[in-house]
């Protein structure tokens, strides 16, 4: 059978001052490690003989109907304004509308050099590849809006880095778009007001076919965004990079890189080698993702024909932005100790747990995922530091409707953990792809207990800590 992915194209309809058409730089050995099938079958993909489906993901052999593209955007990194960035690494084979009805990219990443590329080579090694296949797959398993992975190939060919030559790989990606809040951000920052007002259309008419104002896609976004914080939060997850280049209009996660999840509970946990100051640590997302639509706002300013009027009206909506995530986030985590719909007064139980969990090192993970069998024994050094809030707790929980359900549903027992994923990649990187084929299925089906994984249920050793993650593509 041959390959066919049925390719309906807008985002390369769009003005050529939107992105640069190129196709993927062809690499020496391509070799399929992993394709998400599932999700080939969502996307209404026919999948091929191994050869052109290795062809086809490397990018040698673009399949038909592909227009392949480097979308540009700007964004601010780490605080600081960039008027071009764009798809250095990465080549937007095309668009495909799947079995919902819903339209998704289908992107290279690491598929060479673009005008984009910022002197790079264009090259992604096989550790971030892994991780980014294993991490996305396991947050859309946990219910988390994400881009997906549908499939991974190793070049035949070295790509150099710090610490010398690595096994090259490519990773596939499905994404509900690419629009990024640096993409309405290139366009103000060059004045380009038809470009922006283009892309505002384009925006609405993908993503929020409900909306009729630049004020309403803003109040739009910021709703996704609080949601995404919270769920991020509820599962210690670590983004690493929330650069306004890699926060999406969409609402989903995107761009996988020095992520990480939590082990021990700690509110200021920083893993990014990048992140000196601790800008994207797991308690500032929230402040940041704020900041971030602080800039979008700005960017929409400019189609508005009122404009102190729409400065007024963005800034309203961008105040109301932390409440928000707030109610987000004492839902989120009321769940996770067993209240259904939590109200105001439950938030201090909640932050009476969370103290405790710092205060003991406590595992963020297993301590939730104890709590959902009804003990946190094992998870406190002193029991006494936990036992009057069990007091709390259970006269709290004892109305409610199947507690232990609700925090099943709500705490994984597994999660890619730092240290397994690390291994996970030095296999790999020694030809053995059984720990990442493991950690898939494990991680597919995050909320069961499976009594034979117990093993990537334990935090790291001392020696085995991750204390850095690195973007490293």
């Amino acid at each position: 059978m041959t390959l066919h992915i049925p390719f309906d194209n807008s985002y390369g309809r769009l003005p050529v001052r939107f992105f640069t058409r190129l196709t993927p730089v062809p690499v020496k050995a391509p070799k399929l490690v992993a394709f998400n099938l599932a999700l080939a079958k969502e996307l209404g993909i026919e999948t091929g003989d191994e050869t052109t489906m290795e062809l086809a993901f490397a990018g040698n052999a673009p399949p038909e109907g592909a227009d392949p593209l480097a979308q540009v955007y700007a964004g601010h990194q780490f605080g600081g304004f960039s008027p071009q960035l764009g798809d250095g690494r990465a080549n937007l084979l095309g668009e495909v509308v799947d079995v919902n009805g819903k339209r998704r990219d289908i992107q290279l990443k690491g598929s060479g050099p673009t005008p984009y590329s910022r002197r790079g080579d264009g090259r992604a090694w096989l550790g971030p590849v892994l991780r980014e296949y294993v991490v996305s797959e396991a947050m859309h398993a946990m219910g988390v809006p994400t881009s997906r992975a549908l499939a991974a190939v190793t070049t035949g060919e070295p790509v150099y880095r710090e610490t010398g030559a690595l096994p090259g790989a490519i990773l596939t990606r499905v994404a509900a778009s690419h629009i990024r809040v640096g993409t309405f951000q290139y366009f103000a920052a060059h004045r380009d007001l038809e470009g922006l007002r283009e892309l505002y259309e384009y925006t609405v008419a993908r993503h929020y076919p409900d909306v009729t104002s630049p004020t309403e896609l803003l109040q739009a976004v910021i709703a996704r965004q609080a949601k995404l914080m919270a769920k991020w939060m509820a599962v210690g997850f670590i983004h690493g990079v929330m650069n306004t280049d890699n926060t999406t209009i969409s609402g989903e996660t995107i761009d996988y890189g020095p992520c990480a999840f939590m082990d021990e509970f700690h509110p200021t946990t920083v893993f990014s080698s990048i992140d000196v100051h601790g800008r994207y640590a797991y308690d500032a997302q929230a402040n940041v993702i704020v900041w971030n639509m602080a800039q979008f706002a700005t960017a929409l300013v400019p189609l508005m024909p009122d404009q102190d009027a729409a400065i007024e009206a963005f800034t309203e909506a961008v105040h109301a932005m932390p409440g928000l995530i707030h109610q987000e986030w004492l839902q989120a985590f009321g769940r996770k100790i067993g209240i259904a719909e939590a109200k105001p007064e439950d938030e201090p139980l909640i932050t009476g747990l969370l103290k405790r969990m710092a205060d003991n090192q406590s595992d963020f993970t297993n301590t939730f995922r104890s709590l959902a069998k009804g003990s946190l024994m094992d998870h406190f050094d002193k029991v006494l530091a936990f036992d009057d809030w069990e007091i709390d707790w259970m006269g709290r929980i004892i109305g409610e409707k199947d507690p232990f359900a609700c925090m099943a549903a709500a705490n994984p027992a597994f999660i890619p953990r730092n240290h397994q994923v690390e291994q996970m990649i030095a296999a790999a990187v020694e030809g053995d792809f059984a720990p990442f084929e493991r950690m898939l299925d494990v991680l597919s089906r995050p909320f069961e207990d499976q009594p034979e994984a117990e093993d990537l249920t334990r935090p790291p050793q001392p020696s085995e800590v991750v204390q850095q993650t690195f973007c490293g593509t």
